[in-house]
């Protein structure tokens, strides 16, 4: 999506549809951790992981678009969001330190992704040991689900992309009206 979408990701409804607030309590992230907010776009996302890390802990908010970039910029000044660090990534690399992360989120991007193999190698070489890799995703087995056929996807897809690439699926949330969270381990 485009910096002409970020509208979209930043409508009032969001949280009813989507949850996003509930999605990132789930994660049960810790203060003090350094988690990367992958395809950030607007921030969205990024601001509430800020909030969940805390002020002794880091978020990498990254996107491959520098208008996207300049939006991220621009919300972490206006909400002061000192722990933020963004990052133009390309299209193979998020660009992030090597075993650098307890975390890395990919909300609504993934299914999105130009080479994600090459993606998640990256990623994997940014996550400590042990470190987790959570996708949100639209449920492609909900029909229900408002939203294109080509932006869901569901688990079986995931699994059969992520765990190749050395990642162990740990469970599945349903938890979110919409979409699935996968979480994954290294």
């Amino acid at each position: 999506m485009g910096a002409a979408g970020a509208p979209w990701l930043e409508r009032a409804e969001r949280e009813i549809e989507e949850r996003p607030s509930l999605a990132v309590r789930l994660l049960r992230i810790q203060p003090g951790q350094t988690v990367a907010d992958i395809g950030a776009g607007s921030g969205y996302y990024t601001e509430l992981l800020s909030k969940a890390v805390g002020p002794g802990g880091k978020v990498y908010a990254t996107d491959i678009q520098p208008e996207m970039i300049r939006l991220l910029e621009q919300r972490i000044q206006r909400k002061r969001l000192g722990n933020v660090e963004t990052v133009l990534s390309t299209e193979t690399d998020p660009l992030l330190p090597a075993e650098s992360l307890d975390l890395a989120l990919l909300v609504d991007v993934y299914h999105e992704l130009a080479r994600p193999q090459q993606v998640l190698r990256r990623i994997r070489e940014s996550l400590k040991p042990g470190g987790r890799l959570v996708l949100i995703e639209f449920r492609k087995e909900d029909p229900n689900v408002p939203i294109r056929e080509e932006h869901k996807m569901s688990v079986a897809e995931a699994r059969a992309e992520v765990e190749p690439e050395g990642f162990v699926f740990e469970r599945v949330l349903n938890d979110l009206p919409w979409q699935h969270i996968l979480i994954f381990r290294k």
